[in-house]
């Protein structure tokens, strides 16, 4: 048996956020069980914690999807931090976590959980083949996509702005090859987000990884000003919120409120 958590991340109220499910003490997991385990719960991540091999780092975590590994995501990250630090005495504000990536760090700022936006594994604007398949998938007017950019840092996200968020709002998407998230602006302190993983036909309800990314381009370029809000989850009747902010040094962090919901043990 092994302790279990399900903690809501992203949202002012419990289950209004995005669901993550975590596994304690996984040392001895093997990696075939953490699949299966992800595969069944079927909520968009589940994590892993274990024991760091990273001196630095407090603690390890493996994150799955229901069909695959990831080597970052975002409420994930959050999740974990707010589930680890129930279960220890801290006396700090600073976790690091060890993942696929490397170690990110997480801090509470304004007294939510926040990490340190990792960096790029692509970037700069789309190509052509995947503009298209923006246009397609989701069922847009090509000259809808006032920018674009590739968002990866780490899950493989590529991003699309729109000049209406009440366009966004609309979106019902088809089936892709890729992870898409879409855009648009309420006000320079105000973002509207869908996230999308075509390949496996779901919206996400709120994504921290996504909105690291997109916060890096949209404060690069002008668009927006931090600290900032992201809303996410909208369409689906969730009220997720994505609390950007950017220190003297430049370093984008992103945070949420985190709420365990369900606690317990697991017979893997």
């Amino acid at each position: 048996m092994a302790q279990f958590a399900q903690i809501d991340v992203f949202s002012s109220t419990s289950v209004g956020g995005n669901a993550l499910a975590v596994v304690f003490d996984a040392d001895n997991l093997a990696d075939e069980a953490m699949q299966q385990f992800a595969a069944w719960t079927n909520l968009s991540e589940t994590v892993f914690i274990s024991a760091a091999t990273e001196p630095r780092a407090d603690y390890r975590v493996r994150i799955f999807t229901p069909a695959r590994e990831l080597p970052f995501a975002g409420h994930p990250t959050l999740g974990s931090a707010h589930a680890w630090a129930e279960t220890h005495e801290l006396d700090r504000d600073r976790i690091v976590q060890e993942c696929g990536i490397g170690l990110v760090e997480v801090r509470r700022i304004d007294g939510r959980f926040a990490f340190a936006a990792p960096p790029l594994v692509q970037s700069g604007p789309l190509d052509d083949a995947t503009l298209t398949e923006f246009v397609v998938t989701l069922g847009l007017d090509a000259d809808e996509i006032i920018d674009h950019a590739w968002t990866d840092n780490g899950p493989g996200w590529a991003a699309a702005l729109l000049a209406d968020p009440e366009r966004v709002l609309s979106i019902t998407p088809g089936r892709g090859s890729r992870r898409m998230g879409v855009v648009a602006l309420h006000s320079a302190d105000l973002l509207e987000v869908r996230a999308f993983v075509t390949e496996h036909g779901y919206e996400d309800t709120a994504t921290g990884s996504l909105n690291a990314r997109v916060a890096e381009w949209l404060l690069g370029c002008g668009r927006m000003r931090a600290p900032y809000v992201a809303r996410q989850g909208t369409a689906l009747g969730r009220t997720g919120r994505i609390h950007i902010s950017q220190h003297d040094d430049g370093q984008i962090w992103v945070g949420g409120d985190t709420h365990t919901v369900i606690s317990g043990t697991v017979n893997l």
